[in-house]
């Protein structure tokens, strides 16, 4: 088997077999809101429509990046893209390395064959693979094979330094990304995977000519564990666990990235379970969030198992919204600094 369809295939099997969270919160249980006995609206007055790189939502919700490129990836993807599809959410492919080091894996990541009426998808790379020498055109061609609006960057080096076969070479990955960016075609966004964005990568990243950015936080899955698990007895076994909770939590990685990107988008992700968790990211500035964890014991079973548990995510943030009497979801940064009071 191709290493990386390997490698993709035995992510999925510890993610769902083993204990792969991180070992500190995502600090979104800090956020309060009041409690509005009197909200002065509707329920059905809660619009939950979000506009997300230029396309409708009918939530802000991606379903974020998870796998692709390998069979059991392929219908874990179409899973995935069908429930987004039926509930108008947006949806983000694991990276198409695969895909690119095997055309023959291009159908793993070609979900809109599957899911043609899908509002928004989101393509995905590591950006180590500029200094691996992946061309922006070849990028392109990548973003139009796989029928994605735009294209995330992914950068985690805490998992490529623990990763037996990681790519660790990220020097000079600021200056590739300020070339390559302009040249892909599509709206970009740099995106961690699960150690976050601090205050000072943010303000760097945002000099980028970059639509936004994912702050994918610390308090979800840890890919440090994950590759623990895949070290077996290997020294990167003990450092794994040990750095597991290594990084910035997903509430600090949030307000790092809304500060620094102004009015551009900012993806709350990392450890996102809830729908009170959506609620208290787009209360600290996210516009939209992402999940992946939650669902992919769900794609591993069915796109109606994938359909109920963002359903019932939806219903518990719109009843989050309606108690504190906010009809939009930016109104939610409203509602939270009234906590406390009387």
């Amino acid at each position: 088997m191709q290493p990386t369809r390997r490698r993709k295939d035995e992510h999925i099997e510890i993610c769902l077999t083993r204990p792969v969270g991180s070992s500190v919160s995502t600090g979104l249980d800090a956020v309060r809101f009041e409690h509005l006995a009197l909200p002065e609206i509707d329920l059905d007055d809660v619009d939950l429509d979000t506009t997300v790189l230029g396309q409708r939502l009918r939530a802000p919700l991606l379903l974020g990046a998870m796998t692709g490129g390998s069979t059991r990836a392929r219908r874990i993807n179409e899973r995935l893209a069908r429930a987004a599809e039926r509930l108008g959410l947006g949806m983000a492919l694991g990276s198409q390395r695969a895909m690119i080091e095997d055309p023959r894996q291009t159908g793993s990541f070609r979900v809109r064959d599957a899911a043609p009426e899908l509002p928004l998808l989101v393509g995905n790379i590591g950006a180590v693979q500029l200094r691996k020498g992946v061309a922006p055109e070849t990028l392109r061609q990548a973003v139009r094979d796989a029928g994605a609006d735009a294209l995330a960057f992914h950068v985690n080096p805490l998992q490529e330094a623990l990763q037996p076969e990681g790519d660790t070479c990220f020097r000079g990955l600021e200056r590739l990304l300020r070339e390559a960016i302009p040249r892909v075609g599509v709206p970009c966004i740099v995106k961690e995977v699960g150690a976050g964005i601090s205050p000072a990568t943010a303000r760097r990243l945002a000099a980028l000519p970059l639509a936004g950015v994912e702050a994918a936080g610390v308090g979800g899955t840890s890919w440090a564990r994950v590759e623990a698990h895949r070290a077996g007895g290997a020294p990167a076994a003990v450092a794994g666990e040990r750095l597991a909770g290594w990084g910035v939590p997903t509430a600090e990685s949030i307000v790092a990235c809304r500060r620094a990107f102004g009015r551009r988008l900012v993806v709350g992700s990392g450890g996102i379970r809830t729908g009170r968790d959506v609620a208290a990211a787009i209360a600290l500035g996210a516009d939209a969030c992402a999940l992946a964890g939650p669902l992919l014991g769900p794609a591993q079973d069915s796109e109606a198992a994938v359909v109920r548990a963002l359903e019932a995510i939806l219903l518990e943030l719109r009843v989050v919204m309606f108690c504190t009497g906010c009809r939009r979801p930016v109104e939610l940064r409203r509602a939270a600094a009234r906590a406390g009071r009387s």
